[in-house]
């Protein structure tokens, strides 16, 4: 049985940046979650969009072995096309993370630093790797993982959908079979900044429904971004019992 919750709040700035958007057709399931560049501007028709081209997708073609890859690509294609009708070079860019679950497995893809994370049995089993400068720095070994969220660079990222690529520039995740006791996160930057890893643990297992974890962690992110101008935040849980 699948549940699932989901959120975007602007934090403390006047306009929310994020979309989230969520379909089920047929007794599969597709939650995608973008964040758009607001340093560019039209962030906010950029994630709209990407996140409206994912589900289409969705809705057109169903959960295939093809999804993720069709479901990037035709929200990079409209950026570009949309772009070029505008005559616009830096703005509408957009992160995004989809997740895909099927009658028998679960799939993500994601580019940016908008993430998803793996839990199985109330335990952290993996997340999304960003595509920003502090992961890069991580990778080669100038910081550690846990200074990510403080890093002086921590906005700035170096993969996009909006941008020109030479090839595809998301990446794709290895399906993970059902087998209940499962539990994913979906998430901005401006959520899981706010929010260790060890506290989404935490709450998971103190939670009974999956409405209750989303709001356990929201409070945590709340509290943490309270003394500071807090970014956009959105979020997604998903259950699988």
């Amino acid at each position: 049985m699948i549940s699932y919750a989901m959120i975007t709040k602007p934090g403390s700035r006047k306009r929310n940046e994020d979309s989230i958007l969520m379909c089920e057709k047929k007794g599969c399931w597709a939650f995608a979650l973008a964040d758009g560049l607001g340093g560019h501007g039209r962030g906010d028709t950029a994630s709209a969009a990407v996140t409206d081209q994912a589900i289409k997708v969705f809705k057109r073609n169903g959960a295939g072995e093809s999804y993720l890859d069709d479901a990037f690509r035709c929200a990079q294609g409209w950026l570009l096309q949309k772009k070029a009708a505008l005559g616009i070079t830096e703005e509408m860019k957009s992160t995004m993370v989809v997740l895909q679950i099927t009658k028998e497995y679960a799939r993500w893809a994601h580019i940016g630093d908008s993430r998803l994370y793996y839990f199985q049995g109330g335990h952290l089993v993996k997340r999304s790797l960003d595509h920003s400068v502090p992961q890069m720095l991580v990778f080669s070994g100038q910081i550690k993982e846990e200074e990510i969220r403080d890093h002086e660079d921590r906005n700035k990222v170096l993969r996009v959908l909006g941008t020109p690529w030479e090839g595809p520039s998301y990446e794709i995740g290895e399906p993970v079979a059902l087998t209940g006791d499962q539990a994913f996160l979906l998430c901005s930057d401006g959520f899981w900044e706010l929010i260790t890893e060890k506290e989404m643990e935490k709450t998971l297992k103190q939670s009974k429904s999956v409405a209750q974890w989303m709001n356990k962690m929201e409070k945590i992110v709340e509290k943490n971004g309270a003394d500071r101008e807090m970014d956009n935040y959105s979020a997604v849980c998903v259950y699988i019992s």
